[in-house]
């Protein structure tokens, strides 16, 4: 069992949250298509997903592929979602590196 799930937050949430419903179903759907595709490295790639507005913004630790990327698009696109198409990705940040020793 994964327990190490992605952080799921939406703009607005502490007065709409049906926000945070929506994304957990989501979630769950894109990883299914994954699940179904017999990706077991998409749900370890992945580090927060958030609705801003509308637009599903899908943050990564590592680049997602192609597939991987029309999980999510799949998911928003659909009634559970927000039926659209509106899906940004981005990788996280690292840290940055000090050069003191």
């Amino acid at each position: 069992m994964y327990l190490d799930h992605p952080k799921i937050s939406a703009t607005n949430s502490e007065t709409e949250p049906d926000r945070i419903e929506r994304l957990s179903r989501v979630y769950g759907y894109a990883m299914g298509l994954a699940d179904i595709d017999g990706n077991t490295e998409c749900i370890t790639k992945l580090a927060k997903i958030h609705d801003h507005k509308g637009t599903l913004m899908v943050i990564w630790y590592e680049a997602p592929t192609q597939a991987e990327k029309n999980y999510f698009v799949r998911a928003w696109n659909s009634r559970i979602g927000d039926e659209t198409e509106i899906v940004e990705h981005a990788l996280m940040l690292n840290e940055p590196i000090s050069n003191a020793e």
